[in-house]
C-alpha cells in the first residue's frame, strides 16, 4: 500500500494523528526534501528506508514504490503541506494505477492555513469577501490564460498566491492592473509555522520591495486582499437577532 500523506506547512507537530501513525509503521519513505521538514522523520522507525524525491525524477520514484511492493513495504510519499495543492500527485496516481499499486490519501494543513494563523487573520469577513482564490504566477508550470491574475484580480476577492516570490514586481503590476488599488493591503508569509516563520506586511504596490528590505526570495505566500484590513460587519451566526437550528431569535 502507498500513503499519499500531507506534512503539513512545516511545524512538526501541524502533521495529522493519522499522518503521524503513518510514518511511524512506514517501511519506506520518500518526502518532498525541498519543503518538507526533515524533524518529520525522527518519527520513522530506524529500518525504514528513507528517499529524498528533491533529487529524483518521477521514473525513480515511481520504481522505489514498486519496488517496496514486491517485497510487501508499505510506503508513505511525504508531500508538503496538503497534497492536494500544487503536489504533482495526479501523475504519480495515474502511474501507480496502471500498475495495479493501491493508495490511499492523508490530508494535511496547507501552507495557505498556516499562513491565515501567523497572520492573525480570517480569509472570509463578511462584506469583505467570502472566496479564497488560491493561485501561482506563470513559471516553469504555465498558467491557463482564463486563470490569469489580472482575471482573479477583477472579483477584488482574497487572494493566496503561491510560488511566486521571486516575482513579486510583476505580480504587482499585474494586481493593480486587474483591479487592486497600489494602496490595497498585502502580505508576504515566509515559511508559515517553521521556528524562522516572518511576517512582512505591506501594498500590493510595495510587495516586492518588502520582500527585499526583509531578504524573502522564496518559500513565502502572498496574501491580498481587504480582509487584512479591521473593517468587516459582525458574523449573523451569533447575532441574537439571528434564529438558528439551535438557538431562537432574542428581542
Amino acid at each position: 500500500m502507498v500513503y499519499f500523506v500531507g506534512a503539513g506547512c512545516g511545524a512538526v507537530d501541524l502533521i495529522t494523528v493519522r499522518g503521524k501513525k503513518l510514518l511511524e509503521d512506514a517501511d519506506v519513505v520518500i518526502y518532498a526534501g525541498s519543503l518538507v521538514n526533515p524533524d518529520l522523520l525522527k518519527y520513522t522507525r530506524s529500518d525504514c528506508q528513507v528517499h529524498n524525491s528533491a533529487y529524483m525524477t518521477l521514473d525513480e520514484v515511481i520504481e522505489t514504490i514498486e519496488n517496496a511492493e514486491k517485497s510487501g513495504k508499505n510506503t508513505v510519499r511525504l508531500h508538503t503541506g496538503d497534497p492536494s495543492i500544487y503536489g504533482a500527485i495526479h501523475e504519480q496516481m495515474d502511474r501507480l494505477e496502471e500498475l495495479g499499486i493501491l493508495f490511499e490519501i492523508c490530508p494535511g494543513v496547507s501552507s495557505f492555513c498556516g499562513a491565515a494563523a501567523a497572520l492573525k487573520a480570517e480569509y472570509t469577513l463578511p462584506d469583505v469577501s467570502q472566496s479564497v482564490i488560491i493561485t501561482r504566477m506563470a513559471g516553469k508550470t504555465n498558467v491557463p490564460a482564463k486563470e490569469s491574475i489580472e482575471k482573479f484580480a477583477e472579483h477584488g476577492a482574497t487572494m493566496v498566491i503561491f510560488l511566486s516570490a521571486g516575482m513579486l514586481a510583476e505580480l504587482s503590476k499585474r494586481l493593480i492592473n486587474g483591479g487592486y488599488s497600489p494602496n490595497s493591503p498585502a502580505a508576504i508569509v515566509y515559511k508559515a509555522s517553521w521556528d524562522d516563520e516572518k511576517v512582512v506586511r505591506c501594498t500590493v504596490a510595495e510587495l516586492a520591495e518588502a520582500a527585499k528590505k526583509n531578504g524573502i526570495k522564496k518559500t513565502a505566500l502572498i496574501t491580498v486582499g481587504d480582509f487584512l484590513g479591521d473593517r468587516y460587519s459582525l458574523s449573523k451566526l451569533y447575532d441574537e437577532k439571528f434564529e438558528t437550528e439551535f438557538r431562537k431569535a432574542r428581542s
